[in-house]
């Protein structure tokens, strides 16, 4: 990714220099300001990134785009040294005051000792900016005799620099360095690949599923309800290209490779499948993450990571990778749609806790009202408010065959007036 001119350097020598088997893709742009958008369009079609310099590195890097490992062409060192002899021969250019760009003040001292040159009066600038701030940086410091040309590693800049009838040379790779940068892209691309293809298996619990039945609730609710699902379970793995296996009466095995979960998961900060199911089936989950070199590592650190989750210890991230260790960043929890429990709900929730008999949570509307001393109607409006503010979760409806609406059943959140 990089002007045209060294992107079909790159792509003559590519597939020679390249360690490894690769395609390449040839990304030209005619300012560095394009490269954010230059990854954005090639997404997940490419492994790694190779940048032309460190300038659309750091922009690419900024804008937060950068989804796969990325490496740019250093113009440091030889790069450097021969800018340097091709000023030596412009007669308008005297090499020991001149202005150098991008590089550092580290790596341009370095070069000017390695040539036994003074650098006391060569002005450097590597701070990022946009290329008439670079192309000004140097213009200023000829206008004003401090500098007698420029060295530039900025197509764009080196134009403007020209078209003002400023002395510039531009700073190229060399040869050599586009084989390392090359080499060592393609090796992260090869490691990206194969840390994308990682097994990782995800477990999935319902804790509601996995109380014992209440007596007063009906039994074949808990049947539509794991039907229910596993139904959305399995949508959502095909659109990872995952598998779903039920473990057990209240858990599901999802598998998958690492670079598809990272996609559903922002990158391992938000818990897969959980707002979905919550939204769809008003149910709250336990999620555990791992990854291993075999099925049994990756769901040995799902456990593990399951074990976290449902210690309360979900700052330290609900997935493992296949050295044990908990993934960084933390997840950050689906929004709960209410943040902080309304008095309001609270209240309400707390009349029916007090009316409920034999230790069963699960209500409609018409029991509801009964107990709170309203119509089924307002009963059922206030059941909804629960809902909404975390203290409730709807359950497939009721299904009879009898005629009308079928019952809608609430599971009552009561645990969470342990702390009001």
């Amino acid at each position: 990714m990089g002007p045209h001119d060294l992107v079909e350097r790159v792509m003559l020598m590519g597939h020679a220099a390249a360690p490894l088997p690769c395609r390449l893709v040839a990304a030209a742009y005619r300012d560095e300001q394009e490269a954010s958008d230059k990854v954005n369009r090639l997404g997940a079609g490419v492994d790694a990134c190779l940048f032309a310099s460190p300038v659309p590195y750091d922009l690419a890097r900024r804008s937060g785009v950068l989804t796969m490992p990325a490496t740019y062409v250093q113009l440091g060192g030889a790069a450097l040294i021969a800018a340097l002899a091709r000023a030596a021969l412009d007669e308008r250019i005297d090499p020991r005051r001149v202005s150098v760009d991008v590089l550092s003040r580290a790596d341009v001292e370095e070069a000017y000792a390695d040539l036994g040159l003074p650098a006391g009066e060569v002005h450097s600038r590597d701070e990022p900016g946009a290329t008439g701030t670079i192309t000004a940086f140097h213009e200023r410091l000829v206008r004003q005799g401090l500098s007698t040309g420029a060295l530039t590693c900025l197509p764009a800049v080196a134009d403007r620099l020209q078209a003002a009838g400023v002395p510039t040379i531009r700073i190229r790779p060399t040869s050599a360095a586009i084989r390392t940068a090359l080499h060592t892209a393609t090796l992260l691309g090869a490691h990206h690949r194969l840390e994308e293809s990682q097994l990782t298996v995800i477990l999935v619990e319902v804790p509601t599923l996995r109380e014992p039945v209440r007596r007063a609730a009906p039994r074949h609710w808990r049947d539509e309800l794991r039907l229910s699902l596993h139904r959305l379970l399995v949508q959502e793995a095909n659109r990872i290209n995952a598998a779903v296996t039920p473990v057990d009466d209240h858990s599901y095995m999802v598998t998958a490779t690492r670079g598809s979960v990272a996609t559903a998961t922002e990158g391992f900060r938000v818990l897969p499948f959980a707002a979905r199911v919550r939204e769809e089936l008003g149910l709250a989950v336990e999620v555990g993450v791992g990854m291993g070199r075999t099925a049994h590592d990756a769901e040995a650190h799902a456990r593990a990571a399951m074990a976290r989750t449902q210690a309360g210890k979900q700052a330290q991230g609900f997935a493992v990778d296949r050295e044990g260790r908990a993934l960084v960043p933390a997840p950050r929890m689906p929004p709960q749609g209410g943040g902080q429990l309304k008095p309001k709900g609270v209240e309400v929730l707390a009349r029916l806790a007090a009316k409920l008999e034999g230790g069963d949570t699960v209500v409609d509307a018409e029991s509801a009202g009964k107990m709170l001393g309203v119509t089924p109607r307002t009963a059922r409006r206030l059941l909804r408010t629960l809902v909404d503010e975390g203290l409730a979760w709807p359950l497939p409806p009721n299904r009879t065959p009898q005629p009308g609406r079928p019952r809608q059943l609430y599971r009552l959140i009561v645990e969470k007036l342990g702390g009001h």
